[in-house]
């Protein structure tokens, strides 16, 4: 199953433990590049765009629970207090 990525007025909250910054995040990209070799054949990425990307796994770092990552609204959420 496909995960959610945040956007710029959502972020994710771990719904078990509160957690809004430690995630580890498994992707896969698509992209194109542009390559450009040197004369001695070592080369640079001019250019690169990303025509497709699925996060099919975000796992709180805190905790270890996958299943209760949820994407929230960035006013929603609170900043944590000791």
């Amino acid at each position: 199953m496909a995960v959610p990525l945040p956007g710029t007025s959502t972020r994710w909250r771990c719904g078990a433990c509160g957690n809004l910054t430690r995630f580890d995040v498994i992707r896969t990209r698509r992209t194109t590049e542009f390559w450009h070799f040197d004369l001695a054949g070592d080369h640079r990425v001019e250019d690169s765009t990303t025509d497709h990307e699925d996060v099919s796994a975000v796992t709180c770092r805190w905790c270890g629970r996958s299943d209760a990552v949820e994407l929230v609204s960035r006013a929603e959420t609170e900043p944590f207090t000791p």
